[in-house]
């Protein structure tokens, strides 16, 4: 079997040099699971499932992996970004924003470029960036004051730049763009500064706009009504994660984040759409399929910005019946964890998966049902879980091999949240309130310094059938890793300690780990150059590749 799969591999790597002069067309990215050795997008595959089908590496030998070579980041920023890796040549960012290519078998540099963003840039949570989209022989990277910039993936020199909106005003972007077809598709950030959010598809060829959905809703618009006012102009639903897609269906599935302000929602009545939802879009027209939103009328900051899971199942309905069926599973920053109907957005099932405080549950169509009196106030409340939620941006995984959904989450950890009044001001924080929680990410900017607080780090196996957990992995401090599955049954993951770790994702039994020295906050990847596979995940500011000997 071993030697079937390298084989493979190595045939895969020659014909894809044969294909170099044309790069990465949108078939390879529709058939990434055609060339496993390759990791073409920000989460793997259309899917997101971070799933590869490798197999060199296994329960049995993962102990015996060792360090082959560490890119050390001239930054001193947070590395979050997750590598693309493209016929032996892997292309990464190092915080805020430049690319770097480096020779995937010996961390060799290649070229590098440097781009300097504006000195208005504002991102609340750290100058970040968490990757780039490849399309052909061009690069792309989005950056923290709001441009959108290709490069030549051969020699890194600039072939467009555009700006898409104004930095000054609170608007950035953090994530890797997402190609479909001829376009390149990103949304941006900004909530907490009162922007109007949008995601938006450029020509990949010029950067011309293709076309633009607005997250928050104009006059005229579907969803409107649900803003009280002028408040939408200022309504916030960023978008900060990469989205997915369905070739099949031809629909594209984002997270959105909060509304704004975030914490005092005494003028936005309404339940503020499309915040805290996910939106399939037409992914040649922008124009909105449905919508499914989590959290309605947010006054926690339970941005619904996570990284949307396709998968295709057989799946029992109400009815008795079984029958295939595309579904999407979400794990919520509101604590729930969701399965939906990726064609129509109807909810499948969901249920809690940390502590939960704000909700006593969800009802028969998964809207939530609301505690009153753990709303904010002015003299404060305690809620679970925090504003950091029960798990964030960092990537959850699907294995089809062993049907279950992972999730990184934190247990048991609380938000005292206080309501304040907030005028709007341009390009100034805009949150109507004040909060205290362990919150990595969130420290400076004039936000509140978190507290220590009790409540731990854990992986959570999910059936997503029933909602039900099948095992735990517990950490012994929080986790903003992403998490990566193998075909051979191996979950990789990371956590602020330093620890990265191989589980098996069986039974969630530890099999291997090494101290990294540093915090990893990123989405592990894997990878194969001529029939060596590797696994790479960030710590710090270094990125570490490990294989066998």
């Amino acid at each position: 079997m071993l030697t079937r799969v390298l084989s493979f591999t190595l045939l895969a790597g020659a014909l894809n040099a044969q294909v170099s002069n044309t790069g990465v067309t949108f078939d390879r990215l529709l058939h990434a699971d055609r060339e496993p050795q390759n990791w073409l997008t920000y989460s793997g595959s259309y899917q997101s499932q971070r799933y590869s089908a490798l197999t060199q590496l296994n329960p049995t030998n993962v102990k015996d992996l060792q360090m082959h070579w560490a890119f050390q980041a001239r930054s001193i920023e947070k590395f979050e970004a997750t590598p693309l890796v493209v016929d032996g040549v892997m292309y990464l960012t190092q915080a805020p924003n430049d690319i770097v290519a480096l020779d995937a078998a010996s961390g060799e540099i290649k070229w590098i470029y440097s781009y300097s963003p504006s000195r208005e840039a504002k991102p609340c949570c750290g100058r970040v960036n968490r990757g780039v989209a490849i399309l052909g022989n061009s690069i792309f990277m989005a950056t923290i004051d709001a441009h959108l910039v290709a490069v030549n993936a051969r020699d890194g020199k600039l072939l467009w730049d555009k700006e898409l909106a104004k930095a000054e005003a609170g608007y950035a972007m953090t994530h890797a763009p997402l190609i479909i077809k001829d376009k390149v598709i990103v949304g941006v950030a900004g909530g907490e500064y009162g922007i109007r959010g949008f995601i938006a598809a450029y020509q990949a060829a010029d950067g011309s706009e293709a076309w633009r959905f607005n997250t928050v809703p104009g006059p005229g618009e579907p969803g409107h009504e649900t803003w009280k006012g002028d408040t939408w102009k200022t309504g916030g639903a960023s978008v900060w994660m990469t989205g997915s897609y369905d070739a099949d269906l031809n629909l594209t599935y984002w997270g959105i984040g909060n509304p704004g302000p975030d914490l005092n929602a005494d003028l936005r009545e309404g339940d503020n759409l499309y915040s805290n939802c996910v939106v399939a879009l037409d992914a040649d027209t922008g124009k909105i399929k449905w919508h499914f939103q989590f959290t309605p009328h947010d006054v926690w900051d339970y941005d619904s910005v996570q990284v949307p899971v396709l998968a295709d199942m057989n799946w029992t309905g109400r009815d008795g019946r079984t029958q295939p069926k595309k579904v999407m599973l979400w794990a919520n920053r509101n604590g729930f964890q969701y399965a939906l109907d990726r064609t129509t957005g109807q909810f499948l099932q969901g249920k809690q998966f940390v502590k939960v405080t704000w909700a006593t549950g969800l009802d028969e169509a998964g809207r939530p049902m609301r505690v009153k009196s753990q709303e904010p106030t002015e003299a404060g409340v305690k809620v679970y879980p925090s504003l950091s939620g029960g798990t964030n941006w960092y990537s959850p995984a699907f294995s089809p091999r062993t049907g279950l959904f992972y999730i990184p989450a934190w247990e048991d950890v609380y938000t005292n949240y206080t309501k304040l009044d907030n005028d709007y001001k341009e390009g100034k924080l805009f949150i109507g309130g004040s909060f205290q929680s362990p919150i990595p990410g969130l420290r400076g900017n004039q936000l509140p310094k978190p507290v220590t607080t009790e409540g731990y780090g854990t992986i959570r196996a999910i059936d997503p059938k029933t909602g039900e957990r099948k095992w735990e992995f517990k950490m012994k401090d929080m986790t903003m890793s992403g998490l990566l599955t193998t075909a051979t049954d191996l979950l990789f993951t990371g956590g602020r300690d330093g620890l990265f770790q191989a589980i098996d994702a069986r039974d969630g039994k530890p099999l291997w780990k090494v101290n990294s020295g540093a915090e990893i906050a990123m989405g592990p990847m894997t990878y194969a150059v001529n029939g060596k596979q590797y696994v790479a995940f960030a710590a710090g500011s270094s990125l570490f590749v490990y294989g066998l000997k």
